[in-house]
């Protein structure tokens, strides 16, 4: 288990690890749009670590509308290309979408609506089980919530966001519509958001974000 730390240093073109930035993807993948037409917020990547079970040495990264910003809903059994087209109960539409691969072609352009700190990953102690952290397992506020992939098998535990976790914004973008805070945005009305990927890699953006407050 390890926290990831966001740090005063800004990232340039490249770094691996950051806040916004430049999206490192694999190649022939585009940066994701959303069904509104509007290009998804780089909200934040990393490499995550080898002794992570699972998911070790793959790239991760997590994307949201910069218009859209509410809660996703999901039930036990998700659907067929739930990456796409959102479970019929509570979604208007994935408005977010959530990324591992191990390729390395970084972006022609950087987001452009999140300032670009670097992050830095330390392993964790007894005391950050509440921490952002990748790796280890959920530390629930409410019931424990799973989910099976269409392909059949169990997703698994991979990141945890605490609640009302803020990303700091570029001074000249818009405040973020439902934010908690008018210099930040937030994933997911800023719910602690535990993200949950298939381990069989049936898809690249084959995951799930559980949302609780």
């Amino acid at each position: 288990m390890h926290v990831i730390q966001m740090t005063s240093e800004p990232a340039i073109a490249g770094d691996r690890n950051t806040v916004g930035g430049w999206p490192i993807l694999e190649p022939g993948q585009s940066w994701p749009g959303c069904a509104c037409g509007e290009r998804m917020v780089l909200f934040f990547q990393i490499d995550v670590p080898d002794d992570i079970a699972g998911f070790g040495g793959e790239h991760l990264l997590v994307f949201q509308c910069p218009v859209h910003n509410e809660a996703c809903f999901g039930r036990a059994q998700l659907p067929e290309r739930y990456w796409e087209t959102p479970p019929p109960y509570g979604n208007e539409m994935v408005h977010w979408r959530i990324l591992r691969h191990r390729g390395g072609i970084v972006a022609e352009s950087a987001d452009e609506f999140l300032q670009p700190p670097r992050l830095v990953l330390r392993d964790a102690g007894p005391d950050d089980k509440w921490a952002f952290r990748v790796g280890g397992k959920p530390t629930w506020i409410q019931d424990a919530m799973y989910h099976t992939c269409a392909c059949g098998v169990d997703l698994e535990f991979l990141v945890q966001i605490p609640e009302n976790f803020g990303f700091p914004k570029r001074p000249e973008v818009p405040e973020q519509d439902g934010a908690f805070s008018t210099d930040e945005y937030g994933l997911l009305l800023g719910n602690e958001i535990y993200l949950f990927a298939c381990p069989n890699r049936c898809d690249p953006a084959a995951a799930w974000p559980v949302n609780q407050n």
